[in-house]
């Protein structure tokens, strides 16, 4: 049976790839050529992307400097906050739901998040070159901090936001913000929504290493890897840390006989001993060349929707979505099936059927063609109306040139909020109970992942916490769930 390597589907990748390389505004001497990246090392993408950006504007004659936010926190609260996070990601990812489907619901972080993003405020202003002429966000804390310094008008050049995802959270979208970048026009809507006045449109950003290849190449991946050298390959992935229901999904894709799974664990090493000792035979750590990889592999099996999918995309791999993580991975699952560009996968059942058609059939030509376009342009913005072509010249990091050279005005605010300034006992108050709360969340998912009555303590108190603001009555779940968990049960439902 024909796959990826076959003529016809060869053919239709030139063709698709035939198209002239994102280009940026030619270069002018200006006063501050300077652009600064504020990111932050949780997982890989947001760094991921914050260093394409990097490179791409370097290219284009501007000095770059690149922060990371957790490095900025006060007393070395970026760690732990880090620490944290991944601890919640892999032990109790019901607590990581469970908060970040209240900052959904209550439109951004509460008092807490605040006080200890605003704790960085002033390092961080100091920390900019004087001659910095914009300053890109690629994390949503990072947008929050800097936003707020505009607001104030303590930081007077324009502040972009990249939305490095396809779903958008309310937390990224932050009052004083200057522009919003968007990969599609589906995340530029849902940024809309929620308040971001000036959205642009420009898609993603990837590694050149990442493009389309051709049949001498491909075998000679599957060579690199000493992968088979003619059956269906499906990569499966599960970010830098490795998290989500890897094993399961793996051992499905086994049985189902669809495509041989090659698994990328990341640094995660005890997940590929245990793939191991499940008679999976491709199994693989943190991988340097992901892009002859996904060279040698026919299909992406994803399961968050980051900065991965981002670069499936640019290779021209066909991608599905399956045993996503709670959190931003069922909305970005959401999102990208409906762009067109990936498909959602939600019952075990399909599993065979959709890895089949992505493969061997139509649907994967039309989503490899699709993913292709984000990088070559044609994606309409339906929320201005927008001609349905989009220029070459439109990417993130050709749209920050344009508006470091140009300027903005006056940050404006999303929505009149009154607020008491937080005082300085106050604000050790608050770090000090972010602190606690995350420590106390790594205590509590150690002793649920160690306790034989681990599922009834976390239905224990999974029904009595809820961590909205306090004082507020509990809310019932609803909406789609926007946080990175391990979930070891799938969403079912009807395929779309």
């Amino acid at each position: 049976m024909p796959h990826l390597g076959s003529t016809v589907h060869l053919r239709a990748l030139a063709v698709a790839t035939l198209r002239p390389r994102q280009a940026i505004p030619p270069h002018r001497p200006a006063a501050a050529d300077r652009v600064v990246i504020v990111s932050a090392s949780v997982g890989a993408g947001h760094d991921g992307a914050a260093a394409e950006l990097e490179r791409r504007l370097t290219e284009a004659g501007f000095a770059v400097d690149r922060f990371d936010l957790l490095d900025v926190l006060p007393a070395r609260l970026g760690r732990l906050v880090r620490d944290g996070y991944h601890r919640m990601l892999v032990r109790t990812p019901w607590l990581y739901q469970r908060i970040y489907s209240s900052t959904e619901r209550a439109g951004g972080g509460g008092p807490v998040a605040r006080a200890l993003l605003r704790s960085a405020e002033t390092r961080l202003l100091r920390a900019l070159p004087a001659d910095t002429g914009a300053v890109v966000s690629t994390y949503p804390g990072a947008s929050r901090v800097l936003g707020s310094l505009r607001l104030a008008g303590r930081l007077t050049v324009p502040v972009l936001t990249y939305l490095t995802d396809f779903s958008v959270h309310p937390l990224w979208v932050a009052d004083g913000v200057d522009v919003h970048l968007a990969l599609h026009a589906v995340p530029a809507a849902q940024a809309r929504a929620v308040g971001a006045r000036d959205v642009r449109v420009c898609g993603p950003v990837a590694d050149p290493r990442f493009h389309p290849v051709d049949a001498t190449e491909r075998s000679a991946a599957r060579t690199r890897f000493g992968l088979p050298a003619n059956a269906p390959l499906a990569l499966l992935v599960a970010g830098s840390w490795g998290v989500g229901p890897v094993r399961q999904v793996a051992r499905e894709l086994r049985d189902c006989g669809a495509a041989v799974p090659v698994v990328v664990c990341g640094r995660n090493e005890e997940l590929a001993e245990q793939l191991r000792a499940d008679g999976i035979e491709h199994v693989h750590g943190w991988v340097d060349d992901m892009p002859g990889l996904m060279h040698a592999a026919d299909v992406l099996v994803q399961n968050a929707g980051g900065l991965t999918s981002l670069e499936a995309f640019a290779a021209g791999l066909p991608v599905a979505s399956y045993g996503c993580i709670p959190g931003h991975g069922l909305t970005n699952a959401s999102a990208l099936d409906q762009a067109g560009v990936a498909a959602w996968i939600r019952d075990p059942a399909q599993l065979k059927h959709v890895l089949g058609e992505l493969i061997d059939g139509p649907r994967g030509l039309l989503q490899r063609e699709a993913g292709l376009a984000l990088f070559a342009g044609g994606v309409p913005d339906s929320g201005t109306g927008a001609a349905t072509h989009q220029d070459v010249d439109r990417g993130p990091a050709a749209e920050t040139v344009r508006v470091c050279r140009a300027g903005v005005g006056p940050a404006t605010p999303i929505a009149v909020r009154r607020t008491r300034a937080v005082r300085p006992a106050a604000l050790r108050l608050a770090i000090t109970t972010a602190l606690a709360c995350t420590v106390w969340a790594g205590a509590v998912g150690t002793a649920v992942a160690t306790t034989d009555g681990g599922p009834r303590l976390i239905h224990a108190i999974g029904e009595d916490l809820d961590l909205d603001d306090v004082g507020h009555p509990h809310h019932g779940h609803h909406g789609h769930h926007e946080l990175d968990a391990d979930h070891e049960g799938h969403a079912k439902g009807r395929h779309s």
